[in-house]
């Protein structure tokens, strides 16, 4: 197995969790009795504020197993784990966080719905709440529920976890021809087919502060909604028509108004009413109209999901002064 682990704020937790996953670098049997080992982690350097580039050095020197990737510049959780999975190398690859919330203990029980279900993909399914707020776990199952109800591919949306085992050849072919703005778990889900789910628990993230704010978690809302197919394009197409149907009856309403003597609707009334609804359901559909075709267009330019680049500390970047350049 090959562990992957995007690493943005990672220098207070990262090394905890690499030493859970050495106890792992031995032969292990999974609870039904599967045998497994890790034998590589790849720490993907996301870019973050901290000093976790540090952590990383260190880890890797005194680790064989442990391999840093670094990216050219902060591209977030998902690019990230992309880039982790197409430098990793084992028949399995395992994704989790950097702050300890997940048990790498948990890998053998993923292992067993893999091989129980001949899945491709399987989610961590917790069997405890987060550590969240109210607000975002009820936003979350929200949001999901929208996803779902928009996808044209039959993805679940509910089952989607940041800790996942998925088959290497699928991780790394999904790595290989996703494109910028896709949503990791959409794009997984292109090609793995029905997804398992096995138990954990979820740890407590202790003093870690959760790197995503509103407006992140929004961004990752309509990432999941602009890749989950073309249903919202066919939905926004429906409500256009509902708009011109009310449109139709409002003007029938008014025009027998007239027609009855009873002048009791205001015409500039009635004017900005239907000018108002009916420009609000034009620009919307041509915003989600145009998210798309700015998807396209990023793909078409050639705009890249991720870069990997060499350690900036062994190349030019990481020149003392007093060395001759």
């Amino acid at each position: 197995m090959s562990v992957v682990i995007p690493v943005y704020r990672g220098e207070a937790h990262l090394a905890a969790v690499v030493d859970e996953i050495a106890l792992l670098t031995d032969v292990r049997h999974s609870p039904d009795g599967h045998p497994f080992r890790v034998v590589e982690t790849v720490l993907v350097h996301d870019c973050g504020p901290d000093d976790s580039a540090r952590v990383m050095r260190e880890l890797a020197a005194r680790h064989p197993w442990v391999r840093p990737v670094w990216l050219s510049r902060n591209f977030g959780q998902h690019p990230a784990t992309l880039a982790g999975m197409a430098s990793a190398g084992g028949e399995w690859i395992v994704t989790l966080d950097e702050d300890g919330q997940h048990d790498p203990a948990d890998i053998g029980h993923l292992l067993d719905a893999a091989m129980r279900d001949g899945a491709r993909l399987v989610y961590a399914a917790p069997t405890n709440q987060a550590p969240h707020s109210p607000f975002r776990r009820i936003t979350s199952i929200a949001s999901k529920r929208v996803v779902n109800a928009l996808s044209s591919n039959g993805a679940d949306a509910s089952l989607f976890h940041s800790y996942r085992l998925v088959l290497g050849e699928t991780g790394r072919s999904v790595a290989a021809y996703a494109g910028d703005g896709v949503y990791l778990d959409v794009a997984l889900g292109w090609v793995s087919g029905r997804p398992s789910t096995a138990p954990v628990r979820l740890r407590d993230e202790g003093d870690r502060q959760s790197g995503y704010s509103f407006r992140t978690l929004l961004s990752h809302f309509w990432r999941m909604v602009l890749t989950s197919g073309t249903r919202v394009l066919r939905t926004v197409s429906v409500l256009g028509v509902v708009f011109a149907v009310l449109g139709v009856v409002l003007a029938a309403y008014v025009a027998a108004d007239k027609f009855l003597g009873d002048d009791v609707t205001p015409g500039w009334t009635s004017l900005m009413v239907v000018m108002l609804v009916c420009t609000g359901a034009i620009l919307f559909v041509l915003g989600v109209v145009a998210e798309y075709v700015g998807v396209a267009v990023k793909m078409a330019m050639g705009k890249p999901l991720y870069v990997i680049t060499g350690d900036s500390s062994d190349g030019p970047l990481g020149r003392r002064a007093d060395r001759v350049t």
